[in-house]
């Protein structure tokens, strides 16, 4: 597939609360935005894209949310919001049953990464990719396996491992810019097309571990054993990862999200050393050379590390439902968005309780900077009743309504610090 390339310039700690039952009108259906359905594959066009870092009135509401800026309700969009919950995803993954095949392939990434869009029409809309995907372009190969998942077979642990890596291919990483640009074109400004990657030393996890693991003794022990190796393997993967970054953004993505899966699995002192300094690096390259261009930031399991978080110069942290929205809010206070941060679980739940917990998360992070999400990724078997729900719920909220006989906006945002 052809397509031409896109040009680039690259408060306190309780909750706000009206005190006030907000009246909420549903929809029955999705949002008609005016956008035609994902075509047929063989229909699908060459286009030419312009992107550009500059900030805009037409920006989506993700995006102006990110950024801090006023909007008139919270986006929202969900981790893992395509995939295995979806009937549809379900009868596609028969299909294709391999999982690199269906996030290798221009039209499947395409295909998969619409159908959460066309069913809930969410604020944003994240590729449909893994972490783990640039890996073989940077000369780390890899397998998925039914059971074990992801798995390399030549981990790299020594200086004469380091030699099989090499600066990154974007000829090997095409259907990701293809995809991209394909999916701004679909969506246009009326949702954020996010993409994303792993942090340095969550992918290092997997590249010394040889795959998953419950225990990272063997990266653990290297801090120690071969701290060299392991930081010029780190260096490497910042080189990478931040090169991958632009190259999202250059092919259609309005914002990127950082996943430090398993930096939690880190003490705090350890993750400032390990983990830290090359998620800062890759944040402060992207800034310079998309200064536009938001990043959201996520760990699993934060509540430990959120102003270590803030100090990346993350244009927004996204906090996992452990964690206290109203306290996390208080710990990061008003210069950064938060994103987050309802526990997966609530989608099994009846939607009353859904909608009110969606309420609660709403109110104690503000009337601005806030972009409504999970606190983790969707659970297989989660209802896609209860998706819409999310998506209507969010859709119906207006801040005057949730936060009228409040405090203004900007005595808000103050006592967000104190």
């Amino acid at each position: 597939m052809s397509l031409s390339s896109p040009t680039s310039a690259c408060s306190s700690s309780r909750c706000y609360s009206s005190g006030l039952s907000l009246p909420i009108g549903f929809r029955s259906s999705p949002i008609n935005v005016g956008l035609v359905c994902y075509p047929k594959r063989h229909n699908i066009a060459a286009r030419k894209l312009v992107v550009a870092c500059s900030s805009s009135s037409s920006d989506p509401l993700l995006v102006k949310a990110a950024k801090g800026q006023a909007v008139s309700r919270p986006p929202a969009w969900m981790m893992r919001q395509a995939g295995r919950y979806m009937a549809v995803y379900q009868k596609l993954a028969k299909k294709h049953p391999s999982f690199r095949e269906r996030s290798e392939n221009t039209d499947l990434i395409v295909e998969i990464s619409l159908q959460p869009w066309q069913a809930f029409r969410p604020d944003g809309v994240i590729i449909f990719s893994d972490i783990l995907t640039p890996l073989p372009a940077f000369g780390v190969p890899f397998d998925i396996e039914d059971v074990k998942g992801p798995v390399i077979q030549s981990p790299i642990r020594t200086e004469e491992d380091l030699k099989r890596l090499h600066p990154i291919d974007f000829e090997k990483l095409q259907f990701v810019g293809d995809s991209l640009k394909i999916l701004r074109q679909e969506v246009g400004e009326h949702a954020a097309v996010l993409g994303f990657v792993g942090a340095p030393w969550t992918i290092a996890t997997y590249i010394v571990e040889g795959g998953t693991t419950r225990t990272y003794t063997v990266i653990k022990n290297m801090c120690h054993t071969a701290p060299n190796v392991l930081r010029a393997l780190l260096s490497h993967l910042t080189k990478a990862i931040t090169e991958y970054v632009v190259y999202q953004v250059e092919h259609g993505a309005h914002c990127i999200q950082i996943f430090d899966s398993w930096g939690g699995q880190l003490t705090p002192e350890m993750w400032e050393r390990w983990s830290k300094p090359y998620i800062e690096e890759i944040i402060h390259a992207v800034k310079k050379r998309c200064p536009d261009t938001p990043v959201v930031f996520y760990i699993n399991g934060n509540g430990g590390l959120l102003e270590r978080m803030k100090g990346t110069g993350a244009d927004v942290i996204g906090l996992d439902w452990t964690v206290d929205m109203a306290d996390g809010r208080r710990r990061l206070g008003s210069d950064v968005s938060v994103q987050g941060n309802v526990d997966p679980a609530y989608l099994f739940s009846p939607l009353p309780a859904l909608t009110e917990e969606i309420l609660r998360v709403v109110k104690c992070a503000g009337p601005k900077g806030h972009i409504l999400n999970l606190g983790h990724g969707v659970l297989v078997g989660t209802p896609e009743e209860a998706v819409a729900h999310f998506f209507e719920t969010a859709r119906s909220l207006d801040y005057q309504t949730v936060f009228q006989n409040h405090i203004p906006a900007e005595k808000a945002e103050s006592e967000l610090v104190v």
